[in-house]
């Protein structure tokens, strides 16, 4: 299997940024790491083993990004404007820099975004805000409102990072009929910790007439790898 890691100053975040890429051809899939994760999570995690079949036939490109989310979501040492902001500088991170290395390596007009736990958040607020550059979203076991983060504060940027929010409010035609194409897939275990969040989402969804797949797993499927990693041998 190719594997490459790729360092790299980011301007948009002013700090070195690490990523690993498996394989050479195929869909290609932008991951995001779990809760403060990294990059190297998939990997580590079993993951990348799974799919292993898929990417060394040429079926699947996985991009694994890396995230910042204790410099946004979770860093409790600075006011909440602040996190949100440290967000925004994320995204053009990814809009501005990763994702245009990822169309030079891969010149395939479909891009999968996926996560697990908040990584199905990184996934989710990134495809609704950017339908017009992915074309699938994958979330398993995520969970997608950050009011926890917030400690009571809320501006605009924090309603457009707040999929349930801003979803719920969206009327813009441009929007829908690119959510009307994009493929989504909610996917929870009947155990899992997030499994009511993925159902006040799809009934949003339901709600705006957005399709989706709500597949909620049985046999005591909890919040933990060993579940992503079959789930992703299902979506990828």
């Amino acid at each position: 299997m190719k594997r490459e890691y790729h360092k790299g100053y980011s301007q948009e975040l002013q700090r070195d940024m690490e990523a690993l890429v498996f394989g050479h051809a195929g869909t290609p899939v932008l991951v995001f790491p779990t809760s403060g994760g990294r990059f190297f999570d998939c990997e580590d995690r079993g993951m990348i083993a799974a799919l292993a079949p898929k990417i060394e036939n040429g079926e699947l490109h996985i991009f694994c990004a890396d995230s910042v989310d204790v410099e946004s979501w979770y860093n409790k040492g600075v006011h909440p404007r602040l996190r949100v902001l440290r967000h925004l500088q994320y995204e053009r991170y990814l809009l501005h820099e990763l994702i245009p290395f990822l169309r030079w390596e891969n010149q395939s007009a479909q891009l999968t975004v996926a996560g697990c736990s908040f990584g199905g958040y990184h996934a989710v607020n990134f495809a609704f805000k950017h339908p017009d550059i992915a074309t699938q979203c994958v979330s398993m076991g995520g969970a997608f409102d950050i009011h926890q983060f917030l400690d009571g504060y809320y501006d605009d940027n924090c309603y457009f990072n707040c999929p349930p929010d801003f979803l719920s409010n969206l009327n813009d035609d441009w929007f829908l009929s690119r959510y009307r194409q994009m493929k989504v897939v909610l996917a929870s275990g009947e155990w899992d910790i997030c499994l009511d969040a993925n159902v006040k989402l799809s009934a949003i969804l339901n709600a705006k007439g957005i399709p989706h797949w709500l597949d909620v797993w049985g046999d005591h499927t909890a919040h933990d790898w060993p579940w992503w990693q079959q789930m992703a041998q299902k979506y990828f």
